[in-house]
């Protein structure tokens, strides 16, 4: 082996799995990671963050990023959700090589298509001891939550309480096919080790540990033939070679459960690394962002405006509110993750090239929706004006506006600085296209002053006579004139802006005057002098 390659594959070492064969395990095994929301609703940014995260690591190194829909709780599923998922992933270019509506070889990607599939390993599990029938029905366990909670205590089906519940470690097999034959519910329940210490390295966290006792017994599988999340995550996991977990910080919980489902199923061999992101937490720092928080402060918390038909919730979205897709993106990269340099802005592939698992940080990361704002400005500054003159040409269509496209792209060019978004554009220019209805009182009320209408008058004269009309002759003719009347530009520039604008501030005058022409220019003069009056 060449020194070259034996550090390639030395340098891979903190994503695989440690312990004996791990330099074989490393060469043998595509990287391949998947995201897997459930369609219960509109993706969540944090759920984005985790698909970010997910497809870095897998180009980082080569590898595969997949999309599973993990619909097993078909009570919560929402029309339309699933559809959401995938536009948002498009429109943030987090493209699929694999999964639902993206084809592959290892399908169905979508888990309620896969049903067939889980029964046959709920069944090993229950024949090798590592699981049990339950019978016990949701009325009886409420009773049972309802008694604890008098007692001041928590009822959990544990290994401390299912030795005395209606299971199959309790009831004689005979009366366990009995009830198997008869059609009665019952759901497969993990028979949790007693006293075991599972311990796993994140990486992200490093050294985890949960003790088993403290453990409760999960439901893997119902009698409707369902399998819950725990069950089909590990055997789709296992199925589709994914080699590693990339998931929100929730689910460290599962993380033991998870890893003795691999070794229960004797597929241990083959189990991926975990890693647990940090929760996206409130702009205030306290508690995980929620919708509630960006209805309250003003600010979208999901990549695409949310409709939902049945219910009439609306909600907005960061594309609908004008971000650019690599804004987005830019500022979800750098929630709970760094580079180790102070670079702020990159690119999809800058991302790809700087990405290291080992710089995502444990502790949440504060949104603030002012950070993205300044991100969307960055990238709105990068654009041309060309490209932002074809932008926001829609809109001034909608007005009645149909531009010349370079006086338009010539305009944009005078403003884009003074703007966040490409809505901002209008707000910038709109005097460019229209003439002012108003004019802002606190401006006339400091600036317009009473000898202010002779002296704009006798400017309005003075244009009249100029028949090069671009922006440097008018400024040269202009400046003479004003140098000859011994006036401050002070007391004539301010309320000229004011007179073609209807405020204070806007891009060069000089260039205003050229853009809207010499007629505009001199009839919005002559019609402020008329309509502010002292």
């Amino acid at each position: 082996m060449s020194a070259v390659k034996l550090k390639a594959i030395l340098s891979l070492q903190k994503y695989y799995l440690c312990g004996e064969n791990l330099i074989s395990k490393i060469m043998e095994r595509r990287v391949r990671v998947r995201f897997a929301p459930s369609p219960t609703g509109p993706l969540h940014m944090g759920g984005v963050r985790t698909a970010l995260f997910n497809y870095l690591f897998a180009k980082k190194h080569g590898g595969d990023f997949l999309l599973r829909i993990e619909d097993t709780d078909q009570n919560r599923y929402v029309p339309g959700a699933e559809d959401y998922i995938i536009e948002s992933l498009k429109w943030c270019g987090l493209v699929p090589d694999e999964g639902v509506g993206f084809g592959g070889d290892l399908g169905p990607y979508r888990q309620s298509e896969r049903k067939p599939i889980y029964k046959k390993y709920a069944d090993q599990l229950i024949e090798n001891g590592n699981a049990y029938y339950s019978f016990d029905t949701a009325e009886e366990l409420d009773e049972l939550r309802k008694q604890a909670e008098a007692d001041k205590q928590v009822f959990s089906y544990d290994l401390h309480t299912r030795n005395s519940l209606k299971n199959s470690l309790t009831l004689s097999s005979e009366e366990v096919q009995a009830r198997l034959n008869n059609g009665e519910h019952y759901v497969i329940r993990f028979k949790m080790p007693e006293t075991r210490d599972i311990v796993e390295e994140d990486l992200i966290r490093g050294r985890v540990s949960f003790n088993t006792n403290q453990l409760d017994d999960k439901v893997l599988f119902k009698s409707d033939g369902m399998p819950t999340y725990h069950l089909a995550n590990v055997v789709d996991d296992y199925l589709m070679n994914i080699t590693h977990v990339i998931r929100g910080e929730e689910w460290l919980s599962s993380m033991p459960l998870h890893v003795l489902l691999y070794e229960s199923l004797g597929i241990s061999e083959n189990r991926p690394r975990f890693s647990h992101l940090p929760l996206i937490l409130k702009p205030e720092g306290k508690g995980k962002l929620s919708k509630r928080d960006g209805d309250k402060m003003g600010f979208p918390v999901f990549p695409l405006l949310w409709n939902n038909q049945e219910t009439g919730e609306s909600y907005r979205g960061y594309r609908e509110d004008g971000y650019f897709p690599e804004a987005f993106v830019n500022m979800l990269a750098l929630l709970g993750w760094n580079s180790g340099t102070e670079q702020e802005f990159f690119s999809i592939d800058e991302l790809i090239e700087s990405f290291d698992l080992t710089r995502v940080v444990k502790s949440g990361a504060r949104f603030d929706p002012e950070k993205a704002k300044w991100f969307n400005r960055h990238y709105l500054q990068l654009k041309s004006a060309a490209e932002l003159a074809a932008l926001v040409l829609p809109e001034l269509k909608e007005k009645g506006i149909d531009p010349d496209p370079q006086k338009l792209e010539r305009i944009v060019g005078l403003i884009k600085e003074r703007c966040e978004f490409v809505k901002d554009i209008w707000a910038q220019s709109h005097f460019f296209f229209q003439a002012p209805e108003s004019y802002d009182e606190k401006t006339v009320k400091s600036k317009w002053k009473a000898d202010t209408n002779e002296k704009l008058e006798s400017i309005s004269a003075l244009f009249g006579t100029i028949t090069d009309w671009k922006a440097e002759a008018i400024k040269e003719t202009f400046s003479a004139f004003m140098t000859a009347k011994e006036w401050g530009f002070g007391a004539v520039m301010v309320p000229i802006r004011l007179a073609l604008v209807g405020g204070s501030s806007g891009p060069d005058l000089f260039e205003i005057f050229e853009l809207i022409g010499k007629e505009e220019t001199i009839g919005r003069i002559k019609s402020a002098c008329e309509r502010i009056k002292l």
